[in-house]
């Protein structure tokens, strides 16, 4: 295992990952996103994984609210995990990501697609 001290939350991104792939394994693929992310809290809850779920942050648009963003999980108060059925994860939802961790003002965000037999994930760092 690589232990790259300089890899921001490796061990935490590696923790999420492996819930994520603990609850495929227990769920299967092909469900709607809601019961992986409900899976992933049980699974976080389980393993001693500080989290919460649905935090609310406002959006802030030159110095005025103008929405809140309600990401699916936030992990050890440090990594947004963003839990998707959908085909491939591509630049949107990175994008995404990107915008989630500036709006949360934290640095690592992991997306996890639950679509496949096989768990595909990615790890964002703003």
């Amino acid at each position: 295992m690589d232990t790259n001290p300089k890899i921001l939350l490796r061990e935490e991104v590696y923790q999420i990952v492996g819930a994520a792939l603990e609850v495929l394994k227990g769920l299967g693929h092909g469900l709607n996103e809601k019961p992986y992310e409900n899976a992933l809290v049980v699974e976080f809850t389980l393993r001693g994984i500080h989290y919460k779920q649905q935090p609310s942050y406002e959006v802030q648009y030159k110095g005025h609210t103008v929405g809140l963003f309600i990401p699916d999980l936030l992990a050890f108060d440090s990594v947004v995990v963003d839990a998707k059925v959908i085909d491939a994860i591509t630049d949107f939802e990175r994008g995404q990501m990107l915008n989630y961790l500036k709006i949360t003002k934290l640095r690592v965000g992991v997306i996890v697609n639950f679509k496949s037999p096989k768990l595909e994930w990615e790890r964002l760092v703003l």
